[in-house]
């Protein structure tokens, strides 16, 4: 599982005139909120625990913002410039900062693009070829002339040309502006040095036969934000694309086998086709919640980090299979814990409906679809609160339990 995404903050905006004179372009508003942050939501929800943004143009504004925050269970770190590097310096200076391969993605474009398989990809390409240093997301677009234009032969990338007005092809895959990257890219920057990853860095690596690349889904939804007519656009189109039902499921009994408070990764055991269910909801356009009380936290069982390195499993094991959970919500607390501060009786917990609710706030959920699966009472109080359908689980295969829901 690659554990790191880099998310390019530092461009100037020049086309968009006076809407980034005094705001960079990643923190400009659609539907309510930074498209940054739609950006991280869409990163975080395929199981990437690292974010760090490479700031430019305004950085401090974007560092204020996201600096050492938890979002949608990714940890945030921001990297400002202290001068325009370029797509291809900014690697450069945060090098002491990137895992030995990591997500790169572009500050003001989003694909709809399932970024686990993208990233799995990578894995198989990486065991056939280790001298391989990009793998590319391909688009393909009626009007390839704002775009980088590329041709294949197989999965390797023969040719890349960046954006070139000049381009009268009717149709054309072109650059979805996302990569997974081997950290050696850095070796080909100069040290310091100002240039450009898509002019400079990507033609010699294609060169050398070192650039694979997968396409996203035919008639994915492709958006970027780097002109008005497109940033006016999208104010309504992102929010209605993003917003998917969702699958709600328990976890000790539901989703994995219930051996008695399991918080170490030797103790995950998942129930039958119980990956095959969470990768059926990620191919049918579901968001997967996984909604867990915990509270063996509270009673002085284990500690939080217990629990996150549990999910971190989960989540490794789904990746083997090219499926992932959404988010993770948890509420530790009980009515009898013995450590400080989790004694409360919280209406998060199942059986009341919180953790759901909060879910619901946060993420772009359409409500009527949605539904939760569940072993206990708790677990079906909980869901009907929320007013979602639920769903019992007793037994035998969760694949088939799901199926028969959809």
């Amino acid at each position: 599982m690659v554990a790191q995404a880099v998310i390019l903050c530092g461009g100037l905006g020049t086309r968009l005139g006076t809407l980034t004179e005094a705001t960079p372009k990643p923190l400009l508003e659609v539907a309510g909120r930074p498209f940054l942050l739609h950006l991280i939501q869409e990163v975080a929800r395929h199981g990437v625990p690292r974010i760090t943004l490479l700031a430019g143009h305004f950085g401090e504004q974007i560092k204020a913002a996201f600096h050492r925050q938890r979002l949608f269970g990714a940890e945030i770190e921001v990297l400002a410039e202290p001068a325009p590097l370029g797509t291809g310096g900014a690697l450069g200076f945060a090098v002491g900062h990137l895992d030995p391969e990591f997500m790169l993605l572009n500050g003001d474009s989003w694909i709809d693009a399932d970024l686990t398989r993208f990233m799995r990809s990578w894995k198989l390409a990486r065991q056939r070829d280790p001298a391989l240093i990009v793998q590319m997301l391909l688009h393909r677009v009626a009007d390839p002339a704002r775009f980088g234009r590329v041709t294949l032969e197989g999965d390797w990338v023969t040719s890349f040309v960046e954006k070139d007005a000049r381009c009268m092809e009717a149709s054309a895959l072109v650059n979805a502006g996302v990569y997974v990257v081997d950290r050696r890219i850095v070796d080909l920057i100069a040290h310091h040095g100002a240039c450009s990853l898509e002019w400079e860095i990507l033609p010699r690596l294609v060169a050398e036969g070192r650039v694979v690349a997968t396409q996203a889904p035919e008639g994915a939804y492709f958006v970027d934000i780097g002109i008005r007519e497109t940033l006016a656009r999208v104010q309504d189109e992102l929010i209605n694309v993003r917003t998917r039902p969702a699958v709600f499921f328990d976890r000790d009994g539901t989703l994995t086998r219930d051996s008695g408070d399991p918080h170490r990764a030797d103790d995950l055991i998942w129930m039958p086709q119980a990956r095959e269910a969470v990768a059926l909801a990620n191919d049918k356009g579901y968001f997967v919640f996984v909604v867990t009380n915990q509270s063996g936290v509270a009673r002085g069982m284990y500690e939080e980090a217990a629990v996150e390195t549990f999910h971190r499993a989960m989540q490794d094991s789904l990746t083997q299979i090219g499926a992932h959970v959404d988010a993770f919500h948890r509420r530790p607390h009980h009515r009898d814990a013995t450590v400080h501060g989790s004694r409360q009786d919280c209406s998060g917990r199942k059986a009341g409906p919180g953790m759901i609710l909060d879910v619901l706030a946060a993420w772009p959920v359409e409500r009527r679809r949605s539904f939760l699966i569940g072993k206990g009472e708790a677990d079906i109080e909980a869901a009907r609160a929320a007013g979602l359908r639920a769903v019992r689980y007793q037994d035998g295969s969760l694949l088939d339990i799901l199926s028969a829901s959809l």
